[in-house]
């Protein structure tokens, strides 16, 4: 007889078994799909979470003078970041972030959220340059901030603040469309890039190539151990054509003014100096510069932040004479011979078009026309050529349009042209309108970068070089120091003969060398200078607001252009000045011409030593 416990139990040990069998089936049936099937992803994640790439910034290549000044340095830089992967709770972390660093956490959150695109995995920058102190607080409480980190890493200083300020340019954080439209290859969310000036310019050049690291980390992503490092390779240094003690000293005596002055080797191109007042510290813009210092900046009525040497378009005033009498001679309108006498004024239809002297120059020719600025005489003279004509002169010289200096966001200036005013305002060029042009008024607009080149072809005979700003790349090859000296580049020549040119010259020579000169009381002895002086009208005023003694408003006065080169036989150097509302070239813009010639000519030793 069966005991009916037993078979109870044996029943119920079968039916364990089976569970149990069952059970280690399926275990086995997941270890396998686990290891076998699904292994090479699994093994892919578990090396993700213990292996990771470590980016290796270049540091960014230095920026010198053409002597070897440092202009552009480098300095370590505390940087925050996180690694989200690593810091979770993220924003339990970020708020004791911000309670021990003082940092507010909206700001931190706010760079969280826009780097939400960036692996988890990869470092995200939440502040640059850090404090000490806040250093000190992280490090202290590193437990307590999971995945945040302080890297050291290298942020830009200018030595001079200021000085070329617009010429040097500046760097900013590469933002996300940037990164998706990869416009920038190789560099990585939180890096700084060229914005402005040879920053931007020479880009590719300064930036060099970022290295990186494996590296081997626990699971709070603390490093274990470095597996392998490829070396980031240095950005190259460049060398600017500008002299910083020419600059510094064309900054200061342009301090209380407002302006642009451009100084130009007339035997290659070479921009000795480029000045634009009032300018703007370069290091407000380190690490991004605040709301408030950039709404003053672009508020500010006399707009620190553009480049007027490239960027301030201004009626060429009687400095546009040079192209009149290059057009005129060239075609045959005047010769040395031609002479006209002025009045005071001369009479055009039903109008008079008044001379800047009221009593007139009585009669003068090409030459004397030049030294003494005779409105009169290039009235005439421009009527004759026309326009068109006088267009085509003006940009074969290299006016109305870019020069392709090596610099964003170059202003072409305006050459008008009967047919550019039919499209622009559906009306015929009108013969009075020839006249203004003729004497660089009307609708004339030139840059102080155009005219220095201008001025600079004149003083060489006739070549016309490609304004440039760098002068050489400098680069390490095995502990040696390699110069790569860059070749001026010729845009063209001055659409004027060598007879033409002479007569031009001997104007300007007369200008500030000969007693009747408008520019005589700059002289410099033992130095002679060529130059051309300019008032340019910013707002048309009647004739008896002119002839008034009243003082205008600031924003009313007339613009002062001087421009010239010197020595007059060999120049080493050509300048063009625009002081802003300064009123009379004469007055305002020449004695500055001079200061700046006697300063390059004592740093080249070229200055006469004068025996009392």
């Amino acid at each position: 007889m069966k005991n009916p416990d037993r078979e109870w139990l044996k029943k119920r040990l079968m039916n364990s078994t089976v569970i149990i069998l069952a059970s280690f089936s399926v275990l086995l049936l997941r270890f396998v799909y686990l290891q076998v099937v699904e292994g090479d992803e699994y093994r892919r994640l578990s090396e993700n979470n213990c292996i990771r790439l470590q980016s290796i910034p270049a540091s960014r290549g230095l920026i010198y003078d053409r002597n070897g000044t440092l202009l552009a340095d480098n300095i370590p830089s505390f940087d925050l970041k996180i690694v989200l992967q690593d810091a979770k709770p993220v924003d339990e972390t970020i708020q004791k972030l911000a309670d021990f660093t003082s940092i507010p956490v909206e700001e931190l959150m706010e760079r969280v959220d826009s780097g939400k695109k960036v692996s988890i995995y990869k470092p995200l920058l939440l502040k640059r340059n850090i404090t000490r102190d806040q250093l000190a607080v992280v490090e202290a409480h590193a437990f307590d901030l999971p995945g945040v980190k302080v890297d050291v890493e290298l942020m830009r200083k200018y030595i001079y603040k200021k000085s070329a300020a617009h010429l040097i340019g500046y760097l900013g954080e590469i933002n996300s469309q940037e990164i998706e439209n990869n416009t920038y290859p190789d560099v990585k969310s939180g890096d700084s890039i060229g914005r402005y000036g040879a920053e931007k310019s020479f880009e590719d050049i300064l930036r060099g190539k970022r290295g990186g690291r494996q590296i081997e980390v626990d699971a709070s992503g603390s490093l274990v151990r470095v597996i392998n490092t490829v070396n980031p390779l240095p950005g190259k240094n460049i060398l600017l054509t500008i002299d910083s003690k020419l600059q510094q000293t064309i900054e200061s005596i342009m301090e209380d003014k407002t302006g642009a002055v451009v100084a130009i080797d007339p035997s290659n191109g070479d921009v000795l100096a480029m000045v634009s007042v009032p300018s703007f510290d370069l290091n407000d813009f380190i690490g991004g510069i605040s709301n408030d210092k950039w709404k003053s900046l672009i508020s500010n009525p006399d707009k620190p932040i553009a480049n007027k040497a490239i960027q301030g378009e201004y009626p060429p005033a009687s400095t546009y004479k040079i192209v009149t009498a290059i057009a005129a001679l060239e075609e045959g309108v005047v010769d040395i011979h031609t002479t006209h006498f002025c009045p005071g004024y001369y009479k055009y239809g039903n109008r008079e078009y008044r001379c800047w002297k009221k009593s007139g120059h009585g009669r003068v020719n090409i030459v004397k026309a030049l030294e003494k600025s005779c409105d009169v005489f290039f009235y005439r003279t421009g009527e004759a050529v026309g326009v068109d004509t006088l267009a085509k002169y003006a940009i074969g010289c290299g006016l109305g349009k870019v020069t392709n200096i090596e610099l964003a966001n170059e202003r072409p200036g305006l050459i008008p042209t009967g047919a550019w005013k039919k499209k622009r305002f559906g009306t015929p060029w009108q013969g009075g309108e020839t006249l203004s042009v003729a004497i660089g008024q009307g609708f004339n607009l030139t840059t102080p970068l155009q005219m220095a080149a201008l001025l600079a072809a004149i003083g060489n005979n006739g070549t016309i070089y490609r304004p440039r700003i760098l002068k050489s790349i400098q680069e390490y090859n095995e502990a040696i120091d390699i110069h790569k000296e860059l070749k001026p580049e010729i845009s063209g020549g001055l659409p004027a003969s060598s007879q033409t040119l002479e007569l031009v010259k001997e104007g300007l020579l007369n200008v500030v060398e000969s007693e009747g000169g408008t520019a005589r009381k700059i002289r410099i002895q033992g130095i002679d200078i060529a130059g051309k002086t300019g008032t340019a009208q910013v707002f048309t005023l009647k004739k008896s607001d002119r002839d008034s003694k009243r003082k205008f408003a600031r924003h009313l006065r007339d613009h002062a252009w001087f421009v010239c080169y010197a020595p007059a036989q060999n120049p080493v150097i050509a300048v063009a000045i625009i002081i802003e509302h300064g009123e009379h070239g004469s007055t305002a813009a020449a004695p500055v011409a001079s200061e700046v010639i006697r300063a390059w000519l004592e740093i080249k030793g070229m200055l006469p030593s004068i025996k009392k």
